[in-house]
């Protein structure tokens, strides 16, 4: 994993980190008291760092979350994350989970579950458990695991978990290198199109996944990243996306206008980017409501 790919993922993964837990567990709101929020204790993981003083290339996005059950025996329990991307020391991989539990468990004594999600090609070839056997002692610590391109991207594609998506634009990031970069292009937008279509995500996840989305593909060729963002931009004819997330809670708003719904149905149809459908669900909207706005367009009428 890169280091800009670091920094992308330590600032979702708090926006996310339900949306993961749903991804991974698929009974985490039976476990988890999702209501009462989680704590995140970086500055205490960092305390516990097995490797103090590595450098850059070897690093990994770890998170250590607080988080409340619903289980009445533990009131709270801990969360360790690690998400790694390729790495030569794949070996040492298993042993720094362990090294981890054991150092986070001493300090509070509290269960704790632990999480690998591996973002590189090589994530098959990474143990799930570290463990050694010595004239009788016999140790074995296994964790959880998850690699992206274990799912297909119909899977991810036809998911409602924010987090499938997130997935998704990292395992198109992967192919970056191995396709031509307009089609790079069309696959990112084809995620952004899709993350838009769903009405469900709040604005603020939205806009939070974008931004992982704009800044994990990146072509070499700065003429795409700027039809990207003039893709989104169009939308709302704002100059900047985040105009975009504050329209889109504005006419999803009960007390929205019909002026605000129609100046944005227009928006959308002038992008030439979302079909009917998708257009309705993003502006809570008819089709028939589009298509009178469509009609007004064509006629020349002010709309």
């Amino acid at each position: 994993m890169e280091k800009n790919d670091d920094a992308l993922w330590k600032a979702l993964l708090e926006e996310v980190f339900d949306d993961l837990l749903r991804f991974v567990f698929p009974n985490a709101d039976a476990v988890y008291d999702m209501d009462r929020g989680f704590t995140y204790l970086d500055k205490e993981l960092t305390e516990l760092e097995p490797e103090p003083g590595k450098g850059p290339d070897t690093r990994f996005v770890d998170k250590l979350v607080k988080a409340y059950t619903r289980d009445g025996g533990e009131e709270w329990m801990l969360i360790h994350a690690e998400i790694q991307g390729y790495s030569g020391e794949r070996a040492f991989f298993p042993e720094r989970m362990y090294q981890y539990q054991y150092r986070i468990y001493d300090r509070f004594r509290k269960p704790i579950t632990a999480i690998a999600i591996f973002t590189g090609t090589d994530g098959k070839l990474i143990p799930d458990r570290f463990s050694y056997r010595l004239q009788g002692t016999y140790l074995l610590y296994r964790y959880n695991t998850f690699c992206i391109t274990d799912p297909t991207d119909e899977e991810l594609k036809a998911s409602d978990n924010p987090f499938a998506l997130v997935v998704l634009a990292a395992r198109e990031a992967l192919r970056s290198k191995k396709i031509p970069e307009i089609e790079l292009l069309n696959r990112k937008l084809m995620v952004a199109r899709l993350l838009l279509g769903k009405t469900h995500i709040s604005h603020r996840k939205i806009g939070s996944i974008l931004f992982f989305l704009r800044n994990i593909i990146v072509p070499q060729n700065s003429e795409y990243c700027c039809i990207f963002d003039q893709q989104i931009n169009s939308i709302t004819g704002k100059s900047n996306t985040m105009g975009f997330f504050e329209v889109l809670a504005e006419i999803r708003a009960e007390e929205a206008t019909e002026k605000q719904k129609t100046l944005f149905v227009r928006n959308l149809l002038n992008a030439k980017t979302f079909s009917h459908e998708e257009i309705a669900s993003l502006a809570d909207v008819s089709l028939e409501f589009i298509e009178e706005v469509r009609e007004k367009m064509k006629s020349g009428q002010k709309v």
